[in-house]
């Protein structure tokens, strides 16, 4: 089937659009921003109840023993944590520089990771939608570690060009996530540091591992790229502590060398780096994207096409 057609007019409004309402969110200051976007989350998440229904299950599965309080407090507090992500993101490069930036971030735990971005090999590392993923991406560049990341080009080509140059003047890089792996191979070859959102819906062919206690379809790729390149795995956290104040830890690296072999295959590595994940998540709730389907299961589903195929 053929891609339908953009229009060209349409694309570059939208474009405008997005300039325009980044060049207001940088106008505001940061403690008025947080203040206002208190108030949206209270908007989408008590009174339009944006994603209500998927939000609420999901936490239903990840927390059984939450109350319905207990949950709808989290999903505003999901809710202001992505507005304030938006705010974080627009405000970090003018206000976060090589001089100031321990005003900004804390470090924990960080000894182990720098030992592998040192190394002359390459590292992975792994994260999930939790805190600021985004603004971690920038202090590590100014920390001398500019990082590499996979990403799906947005349909509007005005748009996607413009956070990919925004990306890579903090050094964040983004690869296409189809027809680039040549250019993946080059990076890792060159010892650099690629990046993983390692909590997305990888398909029914995916690699299926437990996520808070529930079956979810992960990524291969990152797992195989940590073995068949001897890159260390190092899992970050970019949790917020007062907007635009983040505490990065690093809750635990995986050294190929060192690791024992209960981790040495594909499924294995996925299904810990993933329970790690999970830990931090625990902790602080309100700062992951629950609004995603992240556990959606068609295997049946297929499988019955794929029978009533065969019969056709």
């Amino acid at each position: 089937m053929s891609k339908k057609k953009r229009n060209a007019l349409v694309d570059y409004l939208g474009y405008l659009g997005l300039r325009v309402v980044i060049s207001i969110i940088q106008a505001i200051p940061v403690d008025m921003g947080a203040r206002l976007m208190r108030f949206a989350a209270w908007i989408l998440g008590d009174v339009f109840k944006v994603r209500y229904k998927v939000t609420d299950e999901n936490l239903q599965h990840a927390f059984p023993e939450m109350s319905a309080d207990e949950r709808r407090k989290i999903i505003r507090g999901m809710w202001e944590h992505l507005f304030l992500l938006v705010l974080e993101v627009a405000h970090a490069p003018r206000k976060i520089h090589e001089t100031n930036w321990r005003d900004y971030v804390e470090l924990e735990n960080s000894a182990d990771a720098v030992r592998a971005l040192l190394d002359e090999r390459p590292t992975m590392l792994v994260t999930a939608h939790f805190g600021n993923f985004e603004v971690a991406g920038v202090v590590l560049a100014i920390l001398g570690f500019p990082t590499y990341s996979i990403a799906r080009p947005l349909d509007n080509p005005y748009v996607d060009r413009y956070i990919n140059q925004f990306r890579g003047s903090t050094g964040q890089h983004i690869i296409a996530k189809h027809g680039e792996y040549e250019r993946i191979e080059e990076i890792l070859a060159s010892g650099e540091a690629m990046a993983f959102l390692a909590d997305q819906y990888a398909g029914p062919k995916g690699c299926w591992v437990e996520f808070f206690g529930r079956k979810a379809s992960a990524h291969k790729a990152i797992a195989l790229l940590s073995i068949a390149n001897d890159a260390p795995m190092v899992i970050t956290a970019a949790k917020r502590t007062a907007p635009l104040h983040f505490c990065i830890s690093v809750p635990a690296v995986r050294d190929p060398r060192t690791a024992t072999d209960d981790v040495g295959s594909i499924k294995d590595l996925t299904q810990w780096y993933t329970l790690e994940l999970e830990k931090f998540i625990r902790a602080t709730p309100s700062q992951y994207w629950w609004l995603h389907r992240r556990w959606k299961d068609t295997r049946a589903q297929d499988k019955a096409r794929r029978k009533q195929r065969r019969a056709a």
